[in-house]
């Protein structure tokens, strides 16, 4: 903030700070320099002749005040402050999301901003980090995927004000569904596995064995005691995918012959 003061002749300004209290019961009101919350992003750049700039940097809502610029002489009643002070209005710029976004969708990022920019501003798009090629205040997605998954935040170019971070969460039916085996030692069963890639993530597994219609197991593992091939259904609220089926084999285990002895 630019700033400049005049003092009365014959006063040497002793004490020269930015301040957002009035005194209070003959209280000095706080220096800036001296709160937690601004030690460390402002500067008070000005002097005790005349120039009283201030700086402020990673500015947030939470700054947005009155503030007043406050001197003091060395002689007797020699305390100024301008009655007036200075508003500081924050601006923000946010980046609006669909709440619910399904695959195929096509979905609209919308970065918004209440403050004045030029005719034509040009905006800068960020997913994950890296940045877009869009260039308007709007990133338009045609068809969603799981690709589109992210972290998104959008920018103003020439100016230093970002949007917060915000994740698009495209939601999705199950996909790449497949069964894993994992024989035991004995051979007397085999322990499947059914994994998928969903969003939200599967909620019903549901096993079948080739050749019968009706299920012979549910849950995300399914313990084979018979020889044959199986497969599962993944399913969540979106959709449903079949794995392909996978043969194992099942060893009979030997019943061992036991003798009774008669003490």
């Amino acid at each position: 903030m630019d700033c400049a003061y005049t003092y009365p002749s014959g006063h040497s300004v002793q004490t020269a700070f930015w301040t957002k209290e009035w005194p209070v019961n003959g209280e000095e009101p706080p220096d800036l320099l001296n709160d937690p919350e601004y030690r460390d992003r402002a500067d008070d750049l000005g002097n005790k002749h005349g120039d009283c700039e201030f700086r402020l940097k990673n500015v947030t809502q939470k700054d947005q005040s009155k503030y007043y610029f406050r001197f003091i002489t060395d002689q007797t009643g020699g305390m100024f402050q301008d009655p007036d002070g200075v508003d500081l209005s924050v601006t923000d710029l946010r980046l609006e999301v669909p709440e619910t976004v399904t695959e195929g969708d096509n979905v609209t990022l919308t970065c918004k901003t209440s403050c004045r920019l030029t005719n034509r501003p040009r905006f800068t798009w960020y997913k994950n980090g890296q940045r877009l090629s869009s260039r308007t205040d709007q990133l338009h997605l045609q068809s969603a995927s799981r690709e589109d998954k992210g972290r998104y935040h959008c920018g103003v170019q020439g100016q230093r004000l970002q949007s917060p971070k915000v994740i698009l969460n495209v939601r999705y039916p199950p996909k790449s569904v497949s069964v894993s085996i994992n024989e035991t030692v004995e051979d007397s069963s085999v322990t499947l596995t059914c994994s998928s890639d969903a969003n939200p993530p599967v909620h019903n597994y549901t096993w079948f064995k080739e050749g019968e219609t009706s299920p012979v197991g549910s849950g995300h593992s399914y313990s084979a005691l018979q020889s044959g091939s199986y497969y599962c259904v993944a399913q969540n609220e979106y959709g449903a995918q079949t794995a392909a089926a996978v043969s194992v084999r099942v060893k009979a285990v030997a019943l061992k012959s036991v003798t009774a002895v008669t003490p």
